[in-house]
């Protein structure tokens, strides 16, 4: 689920910044690198090199390299979220962190039917166990994609997501993490 990766990065630094501590340019520079997932936050900086200054510029750029602990699930691994909402379409999880993640209602358990208060139910041989809001659930990751920036966004559109995770609850262990206590 997280791991380390190394980037290189040319960091332009402005003379206006030099009050400010290096290491929060660098994190606040950072966010999700597409094809990489989502930088939790700077390990460690290896080196920076440079501090040239390009004609007619004035700010300084570095050639820094670093490691961050980027949060980067595979296909097939098993998290745990927290139901935020359930629709027509399916549920919304959040791990906290990070929400972007959505399970269709395809694949939930089956058969799983919508109620009329939007909650779904899970029909597990004649006993009724409903998705709550605010509940844990244990998903599996079956798709991540990063999409690409779009140059023009609709007003009404939902707000771009730079990563979007595609889970699924179709299997034994998954779904809401009470259905499995004992």
């Amino acid at each position: 689920m997280f791991c380390l990766s190394v980037i290189q990065h040319d960091l332009r630094y402005r003379p206006t910044c030099l009050a400010s501590l290096f290491i929060r340019l660098l994190e606040g520079s950072l966010n999700v690198i597409s094809n990489l997932g989502l930088c939790v936050s700077v390990y460690d900086i290896q080196s920076v090199e440079g501090g040239f200054i390009f004609p007619g510029d004035g700010a300084s750029t570095y050639k820094v390299v670093f490691r961050l602990v980027m949060f980067r699930p595979f296909v097939g691994e098993v998290l745990i979220g927290k139901l935020e909402a359930s629709s027509e379409s399916g549920l919304k999880v959040s791990l906290g962190f990070f929400n972007d993640i959505h399970i269709p209602r395809h694949l939930l358990q089956q058969p799983c039917t919508l109620g009329k208060d939007g909650v779904w139910t899970w029909d597990y041989s004649g006993s009724l166990l409903s998705l709550d809001i605010d509940e844990q659930i244990r998903f599996r990751v079956s798709n991540i994609k990063y999409p690409p920036i779009p140059v023009r966004q609709e007003e009404d559109a939902k707000p771009f997501a730079p990563m979007e995770i595609t889970g699924d609850i179709y299997g034994d262990g998954l779904g809401l993490v009470s259905w499995w206590e004992e």
